[in-house]
């Protein structure tokens, strides 16, 4: 079904990521923040703080909350790696440059980006892991574009992590689109995957509009949200029908994602 736009907006996905690096620097300089104090510092309420370091916790971030005399907000100093660091249009980013670089024989550094995945898939908390798992099987490598294909425009730096965000949540998303004529109208899909044809990249979807399975070109996107409506994961076999020369991103070696 469908619901109304949610709040994953461009200007508002900007402002959480800046909210949050500015939570993580007050974080770093003090160990007895309270959530009050840190939602004067920020200008929010104390209900928008606690969600935050919720957030933070699911990136990875160990961050504790005592009561009474002596307590506050800590984060743990040792918690704060690179790879824990990773924000989800991150690793989506990464998985896609090893597909891209897997479906191109002639480049030399897909086993390189490849080992670099498995130590950050490894580093990350149990359940981001499995949600990496899953989202891992549904970004297909398949045969180059043929001919001479140029992007026909910027590909919406949101659209990575937005795409993450629906998947994970199995909600729908929205965008405007511009046919291969230039014809532009509203989608409203479920998404199921990533198709890489080098060298561009589309959104594996269905249409809730005709009822039918599509593949929507990235750079050919704009103004994507999230939507508050929900749907059920379709088999597999939608990806296979679509696009039966696709294949999954080889695992890493380490069979973490096998």
């Amino acid at each position: 079904m469908t619901g109304t736009v949610s709040h994953y907006s461009y200007a508002g996905t900007v402002s959480l990521i800046e909210r949050h690096d500015q939570l993580l620097r007050l974080l770093r300089m003090r160990a007895d923040w309270r959530a009050d104090d840190l939602a004067q510092e920020l200008g929010v309420s104390t209900r928008t703080i606690l969600r935050d370091l919720d957030r933070l916790r699911d990136r990875g971030f160990e961050i504790s909350a005592m009561s009474g005399p002596g307590g506050g907000v800590h984060l743990e100093p040792t918690s704060v790696l690179v790879t824990s660091q990773l924000a989800g249009e991150d690793v989506v980013a990464l998985i896609l440059s090893v597909a891209i670089a897997q479906s191109m024989p002639w480049m030399p550094f897909a086993t390189g980006a490849e080992s670099a995945l498995s130590k950050i898939e490894a580093s990350l908390p149990y359940e981001r892991a499995r949600q990496l798992q899953a989202l891992m099987m549904r970004i297909m490598i398949g045969d180059p574009a043929r001919g001479r294909t140029q992007r026909e425009g910027r590909i919406s730096p949101l659209l990575a992590r937005l795409f993450e965000t629906a998947f994970n949540e199995q909600r729908l998303l929205s965008f405007g689109y511009r046919d291969r004529v230039g014809n532009e109208t509203r989608r409203v899909v479920e998404p199921h995957g990533l198709l890489v044809r080098a060298p561009m990249w589309y959104v594996i979807a269905w249409d809730t509009a005709i009822e039918q399975a599509r593949l929507f070109r990235a750079d050919r996107i704009r103004s994507p949200h999230v939507r508050a409506g929900t749907f059920v994961p379709r088999p597999h076999d939608l990806i296979r029908d679509i696009a039966p020369d696709a294949r999954p991103v080889q695992a890493p070696a380490s069979g973490r994602w096998a």
